[in-house]
């Protein structure tokens, strides 16, 4: 593949980044909207009839437009955070992206207060002819409407989550951005890092390197553990006082909501997982052996088998992938590509970038963007892969109503997940020596070891934390007890070293959009699974199955979905142990290369 420019392009969204003039006029436009909408809403005095459809129908896609926009400014402002923690000016746009989106939420309690007070009668007929394929999205805001507070009461909530909770995420950011990290590289000699550089040496082939960037993380993150355990539980405090007010007791019942799944599927997951891990731990400690090890620490689970893994350039990874999408879907390589070369991707390893990746959508401007830091490793094309799974799913879904392009979390993961094991395999099978088909095999199993293993553990700790927390503050020395408890349990105790403030390194637990943002990407992973083991099975032909079912993500429960396409049960094992056969080929190849 040609030279590519790993700066991605954000001018064809709004030119001019956080000075953008165009971006600033887009912002005063929405603001004014919204708080015209609003005022409408609020003088409405009586519920719609079947003789009112028009109005209805108005109303409806007046609220769909202002959510797209909101959408598109708030994915602009979410890339200028991400690509320079120092921008002030992109702070402050973040600031007033959480005020617009607080309003809006005011619009959303609102119009959904208006959809419960509808009869049942008068239902049908208004979302009957012309509102078909939105209808699965008003229905599930007229029943959640239901579980919650009069619309009074949540636009009060959403007005102080402003500078109440996601506030708080807000400074979590802002702490994580102003870490700055002495170490003394062997080659390198002393740098001072940013927590993403670090983070990206903690699968460096050379021990010493990970597991002297293992101890300055911990380090760092024990240093300020004072401020981000005040974080965590005010965080945590603020959601579960709106719980108690809403009368929800379990703190799983928002998020399972927001994944559109049942805790029956949910148990079912967790529990044929459980069954799965002792033949995952056969990995970890043939793993160790491998490495001269009696057992791995946290910072060996990914570390490549041999010292002298080649680093790849960006190059060689985009074509890879690009490469590999083209023989299971050519529109998937030609997506990819078009991505690549028009700058969607920021990929460059500087300072002052947040840490992670993500893909996040422009639902106005068609485009994608995702962010991400590149090193050289393999695990930064399975991240490529991944990230341009996102984007493609969201392209497959760009011609439907916008109500419809809401995805839930937990199968916003299956198109990432599936592109990772297109890719995965494909290096595998590729390998031309014993060595690099050990290698191979080891990533795809280390990301089973993340997605099935290390996931769990952060969905034990905040099970538990969140237990904890409606009791009063959780002490620092406290939170490290129970992600220590969790490691060993989700680990089944295989690991010598663990990390207890993996709490205060995960970004996931501060998010302050979605609850529980763990669970989800088991699911992704599983769900994406059992599908790849249906594409191996049907070859070529399954390509257009594969997007019937990403363009139907946004408009059925989870268990629904799995029914059409896959005529699959979610709360019977099946499912899953298909999904987890899969992933055992992997361990009992490994095993036997490894004799």
């Amino acid at each position: 593949m040609k030279t590519l420019n790993q700066q991605w392009n954000l001018d064809p969204i709004f030119k001019g980044g956080s000075n953008s003039a165009d971006y600033k006029e887009f912002l005063d436009q929405l603001e004014n909207d919204i708080a015209d909408y609003k005022k409408g809403l609020k003088v409405r005095t009586h519920p719609f009839t079947a003789d009112s459809a028009n109005d209805f129908r108005k109303c409806v896609l007046n609220y769909e437009n202002l959510d797209q926009r909101l959408g598109e400014a708030a994915a602009f402002s979410e890339c200028l955070n991400a690509q320079n923690m120092k921008d002030e000016k992109a702070t402050s746009l973040s600031n007033r992206i959480q005020s617009l989106s607080a309003d809006f939420n005011s619009c959303s309690t609102l119009l959904n207060t208006i959809l419960r007070t509808i009869s049942d009668e008068d239902w049908k007929i208004l979302t009957g002819a012309g509102m078909e394929e939105i209808r699965f999205a008003l229905q599930e805001r007229r029943n959640l409407s239901k579980k919650k507070l009069p619309s009074e009461q949540e636009e009060l909530i959403g007005s102080l989550s402003v500078d109440g909770y996601h506030a708080w995420g807000n400074l979590y950011y802002a702490l994580v951005g102003k870490i700055k990290i002495p170490l003394d590289h062997p080659e390198k000699g002393k740098e001072v890092l940013s927590v993403s550089q670090v983070n990206n040496l903690l699968d460096d082939a050379d021990r010493s390197i990970r597991k002297s960037a293992f101890e300055v993380l911990e380090s760092s993150w024990s240093d300020s553990g004072d401020l981000f355990a005040a974080t965590l539980n005010h965080v945590a405090g603020y959601r579960l006082s709106a719980y108690k007010a809403r009368g929800w007791d379990d703190v799983l019942d928002e998020p399972l909501d927001y994944n559109r799944m049942s805790r029956e599927t949910l148990d079912m997951m967790w529990q044929t997982t459980n069954e799965y891990k002792p033949e995952l731990v056969k990995f970890l400690d043939r793993k160790a052996q491998l490495l001269g090890l009696k057992k791995l620490s946290w910072f060996d689970v990914d570390a490549p088998l041999t010292r002298s893994s080649k680093k790849i350039s960006y190059e060689e990874a985009a074509g890879f992938v690009v490469d590999n999408f083209k023989t299971f879907n050519p529109k998937m390589a030609d997506f990819a590509k078009n991505a690549l070369e028009n700058r969607w991707i920021e990929a460059e390893n500087r300072s002052n970038k947040r840490p992670g990746g993500f893909c996040t959508s422009f639902p106005i401007t068609g485009q994608s963007r995702i962010f991400m830091t590149f090193s050289g490793t393999a695990a930064n094309t399975s991240t490529i892969a991944h990230e341009l799974g996102h984007a493609y799913h969201q392209s497959v879904m760009n011609n439907l109503p916008y109500l419809s392009q809401h995805y839930a979390m937990n199968v916003a993961e299956t198109a990432s997940t599936f592109s990772e094991m297109i890719v995965g395999d494909a290096a595998a099978s590729a390998a031309k020596t014993k060595d690099e088909k050990l290698a191979f095999l080891s990533n795809k199993l280390e990301r089973s070891i993340a997605l099935l293993m290390n996931i769990h553990a952060r969905f034990l700790f905040e099970t538990r934390f969140y237990g904890e927390r409606k009791k009063g503050m959780v002490s620092v020395e406290r939170l490290n007890d129970l992600m220590l408890q969790a490691q060993k349990e989700a680990y089944l105790d295989s690991l010598d070293v663990y990390h207890p403030t993996f709490w205060a390194s995960k970004l996931h637990f501060y998010i302050t959009d979605w609850p529980f943002y763990n669970f989800p990407y088991t699911f992704g992973f599983l769900f994406s699974t059992g599908i790849y083991v249906r594409a191996l099975k049907e070859g070529k032909s399954f390509a257009e199955k594969y997007d019937a079912l990403l363009r139907d993500t946004g408009r059925m429960t989870t268990e629904q979905l799995a029914e059409k396409h896959l005529g699959a049960d979610l709360t019977s094992p099946d499912f899953w142990r298909t999904a987890l056969d899969y992933c055992l080929r992997d361990v009992n190849e490994f095993l036997a290369l490894t004799e």
